[in-house]
């Protein structure tokens, strides 16, 4: 888990609980310690948390998304689950994606070998912390260029107790990351919060 900022502390919480194998990955990994007080499990510098990791999530802020992970040096085969969103505040939030189209996008190109998804961006940290809405679970979309990829971080999202959604191939990353402007543009106009997006059937 690189960050442990509310989404990557929220994340690796819940993941460890399920029984995954967590660490942490910081710059600073006695600072970014004390502020993981209530997860038992370890901080090690970057290099050291990523090390023989088969699946990586990726929570820093999304301008700092590519650089952050090219600095791992993932190796090839890796999973790399990109959480972030390129916004901007003008009024609201703004989609501010890079040239690329999306930010996973961006991460694909700059990491070559790497399988990148997007996933688990599209809502706050109070659903990573309980998915349950409405008497349902909320949906987590997943989208990215490999198959399998997308299929073990829909096994994930299903262990934390979210209804995994196929949400298709890298160019729908994009919409993920418009999703989430929605979702943040409804939490600051009276929703609040503790709401997340649905595919229900008839």
């Amino acid at each position: 888990m690189i960050g442990t900022g509310k989404i990557g502390g929220t994340l690796g919480r819940r993941l460890h609980e399920a029984g995954y194998n967590v660490v942490f990955g910081a710059r600073d990994a006695t600072a970014a310690a004390a502020k993981l007080q209530n997860v038992d499990a370890p901080v090690l510098s970057l290099a050291d948390a990523v090390r023989g990791a088969g699946v990586v999530f990726l929570t820093v802020p999304a301008a700092a998304a590519v650089s952050a992970a090219v600095g791992l040096v993932l190796a090839p085969g890796t999973i790399l689950v990109d959480c972030t969103n390129p916004l901007k505040w003008d009024g609201g939030p703004v989609w501010a994606p890079p040239p690329e189209g999306s930010v996973t996008a961006a991460l694909t190109a700059a990491l070559p070998g790497v399988r990148v998804v997007k996933a688990f961006n599209h809502f706050g940290a109070e659903i990573h912390a309980d998915p349950q809405v409405g008497g349902e679970k909320a949906d987590a979309f997943v989208a990215g260029a490999d198959d399998e990829a997308r299929a073990t971080v829909m096994a994930l999202a299903e262990a934390l107790g979210f209804h995994a959604q196929d949400g298709g191939p890298l160019r729908n990353a994009a919409l993920l990351e418009n999703l989430t402007i929605l979702w943040l543009h409804l939490a600051q106009s009276g929703t609040g919060r503790h709401f997340a997006f649905k595919a229900v059937g008839r």
